[in-house]
């Protein structure tokens, strides 16, 4: 994965665009929400987010685990209820199989090595697993201006977006199926509004592109 950087030292600035873009927020957790799989039991099961941060997404979807390079950023995980663990996507610390979810939300954009990533993601899930992804879609027109704009902001100067469809063929070229697709976020994220969430299936227009994929038997 690449540096902690600037989500270490800017772990509070980056936190605090949740804040200040509520409506879009909401409606990402929305789109994460609407594509988990329906025997998912936060009580029991074994859930990592991968590239963790603040803990934004993995705190209200009741994951119990989130793993991140940045420490900073760890410390907010762990206050808001998740287990956090160290570590980078390319390398993962849990044995084979042991996990019953992993989950992506804006991460692979960031990773040093998009196939070994995938690859680790897939040795850590259990055989009736499931992986979601979450991407800003580069395809759609926010995340064409996203794609503009990218040096201008600390967070994604480095980052390399995917299209939904990328995504996708990335997945089952690591040997998942894909299994459901949502997107959100078609307009500017400082405009929507926070009582609004508004929710597509399939990918190609909204920014937040989401899939679900499990291992292929």
């Amino acid at each position: 994965m690449v540096t902690a950087q600037p989500f270490e030292t800017l772990s509070e600035e980056y936190d605090d665009w949740f804040e200040t873009h509520d409506g879009a927020y909401r409606a990402e957790q929305a789109a994460l929400e609407r594509v988990l799989p329906e025997t998912f039991d936060s009580r029991h099961d074994r859930a990592l987010e991968i590239g963790v941060g603040t803990g934004r997404f993995a705190a209200p979807l009741g994951l119990s685990l989130g793993l991140d390079p940045a420490r900073n950023a760890l410390e907010r995980t762990r206050e808001r209820g998740v287990d956090p663990v160290r570590g980078v996507a390319e390398s993962l610390p849990f044995a084979a199989g042991t996990l019953d979810l992993t989950l992506f939300v804006t991460v692979l954009c960031f990773v040093d090595d998009l196939e070994t990533t995938l690859s680790e993601a897939r040795r850590v899930l259990a055989d009736d697993g499931t992986l979601v992804v979450a991407v800003l879609d580069r395809s759609s027109a926010v995340g064409q201006v996203y794609q503009e704009h990218k040096d201008e902001s600390p967070f994604y100067a480095d980052a390399e977006f995917l299209t939904g469809d990328a995504a996708c063929r990335e997945l089952e070229r690591a040997g998942f199926v894909i299994e459901d697709r949502a997107q959100t976020v078609f307009e500017d994220p400082a405009t929507i509004d926070p009582e609004a969430t508004p929710l597509r299936e399939g990918h190609g227009d909204g920014l937040f592109a989401v899939i679900r994929a499990s291992p292929v038997p």
